[in-house]
């Protein structure tokens, strides 16, 4: 394998653990050390621990939870999943272990972390988390989840995922007035927190789970096109253009991708040509081969 690959890998997975980390401490640091739950499959281990009371950490059920929906999941989509979002869950569960020991990284008074205002602590645990979250996504990982709820629901019902996200937040945050002795300000922080991290993850990564336009300028667009078809094994268009000031004829590459997938596209376009240049579009919808299907409901058919 070419040292270049190997590095890039190795900086992807390098990656990956520090927005891991970034995620557990914004979460065993900040919110959970204050009681608070935001969105998320942690927001709802974060409810399982306060309603045992500590019994059962995040540490068991993060793990635990992660792999019944991977599970699950494998029995409906029919595929597996990406080694690098097991990595992730992999390093976020041994770090939900280590890092609530290290207690001068608590947001509690005596603590480094502290914060008077406790209204500040979703505020910042949320823009942590959405730092962490975005660094993984960045490089084609995940953290499981409701990442994995989304792609189970997106298979049958034309649901973006976008909605079953904030469906899912409401409902985990919601329930911990469930737990005796929470109140409707705890509920409040939760929601808080929830805001924080989606603001600022746009700003990270540009959004979840959309897909990108990439319009790509470049002499050198045969090399460009073909290293993205046999490489990445996705689609490109090259489209008649004119050059206006030169009246030259040129051709302009038009790609669909997957936002996680446009890192290594930036970085094959500059491998090859480091002149070119790239215009990227948020895309919400795409729908076709190779992307999302379009989606009616379930099918049921009509017995002879």
């Amino acid at each position: 394998m070419d040292r270049k690959v190997i590095r890039s890998v190795v900086w992807d997975y390098i990656v990956i653990t520090v927005g891991a980390l970034l995620y557990v401490v914004a979460w065993t640091s900040f919110l959970i050390p204050n009681g608070i739950a935001s969105g998320g499959l942690t927001g709802a281990c974060t409810i399982i621990e306060m309603a045992t009371r500590g019994l059962i950490p995040v540490g068991w059920s993060f793990p635990a939870l992660n792999a019944l929906l991977i599970i699950i999941a494998t029995l409906i989509l029919g595929k597996g999943f990406g080694f690098r979002t097991i990595y992730a869950i992999l390093v976020s569960t041994l770090l939900f272990d280590v890092m609530p020991k290290v207690d001068v990284l608590l947001s509690l008074p005596g603590h480094l972390l502290y914060l008077d205002e406790k209204i500040l602590v979703p505020v910042i645990g949320g823009i942590v988390e959405a730092i962490g979250i975005g660094l993984i996504l960045s490089r084609g990982g995940s953290t499981g989840g409701t990442d994995i709820f989304a792609m189970i629901i997106n298979k049958f019902w034309p649901v973006s995922p976008g909605q079953v996200y904030l469906y899912f937040d409401l409902f985990i945050i919601a329930s911990v007035l469930l737990i005796p002795g929470k109140t409707f300000q705890d509920m409040m922080y939760g929601y808080l927190a929830m805001i924080s991290f989606s603001l600022v993850v746009d700003y990270v990564l540009l959004g979840r789970k959309s897909s990108v336009q990439v319009l790509i300028f470049s002499e050198k667009f045969t090399d460009i096109a073909d290293f993205i078809i046999h490489e990445m094994d996705r689609g490109v268009t090259a489209i008649n253009a004119v050059g206006w000031y030169t009246q030259s004829e040129k051709k302009v590459l038009l790609v669909l991708a997957r936002k996680s997938q446009l890192h290594e596209i930036t970085k094959a376009v500059k491998g090859v040509d480091p002149k070119a240049f790239m215009s990227v579009s948020p895309t919400s919808d795409v729908y076709g081969e190779g992307f999302e299907e379009i989606k009616t409901g379930i099918d049921r058919k009509k017995k002879a």
